[in-house]
């Protein structure tokens, strides 16, 4: 894990609808590594595999974790996607799932129809952003890890689809966002790019 410095910062939950009381700036998980640690940690306990669920579905399609939990059985079972209407923005978004079809149907084989794809410890209703939050708090603790939010899965999409594709202007409109440059440093990327411009730069250090 890269060594970082932790600073004060709210973790402007825009994508949410509302902020989340966080004191850290949220980053990636920026390495195969990092993701498969990040699956085992939340993937423990009772609703392990809910959480894990959670986890695969935000890294793979990019979707806000408001819509990720809004799926619900009958939109994902037996579909390489499926229609939604984003919370935020109110307009309709196609969402890939063809790679991630065969985890689904696993998951969902003994669900009912119609239910929420993801449940809460309560029954019934989907889990909460907040809910997901604290659950992903849990699993940060474990990994000794104050950078991880409900925005981690988000932004570890677009991390990596931008390292893959170097595709700036589609993640932007995956994103919906206003401009390339608030893409890059949604992400990540301008702030990589920074670090790697400043690794020997050096000035009366010898």
């Amino acid at each position: 894990m890269q060594s970082t410095t932790i600073i004060q910062a709210t973790e402007t939950n825009s994508d949410e609808g509302k902020p989340c009381n966080v004191y850290y700036n949220v980053e990636p998980l920026r390495t195969a590594a990092e993701i498969n640690d990040f699956l085992a940690a939340v993937g423990r306990g009772r609703y392990g595999d809910r959480n894990r669920m959670i986890v695969l579905v935000g890294i793979n399609t990019g979707l806000r974790m408001s819509d990720i939990l809004s799926l619900t059985v009958d939109q994902v079972r037996g579909h390489d996607r499926a229609l939604i209407i984003e919370k935020k923005t109110h307009k309709k978004r196609w969402v890939y799932l063809k790679n991630l079809r065969p985890a689904l149907e696993t998951y969902t084989a003994e669900m009912t129809t119609g239910a929420p794809l993801f449940v809460s410890a309560r029954g019934q209703q989907a889990i909460t952003v907040n809910g997901v939050y604290h659950a992903f708090q849990q699993a940060g603790e474990l990994l000794g890890r104050q950078d991880i939010g409900t925005h981690t899965l988000r932004k570890t999409f677009g991390y990596h689809y931008y390292q893959q594709t170097h595709d700036i202007a589609g993640l932007m409109m995956i994103f919906n966002h206003a401009n390339e440059a608030v893409t890059k440093r949604y992400i990540g990327i301008e702030r990589d790019t920074l670090e790697r411009s400043l690794d020997q730069f050096q000035l009366g250090l010898g």
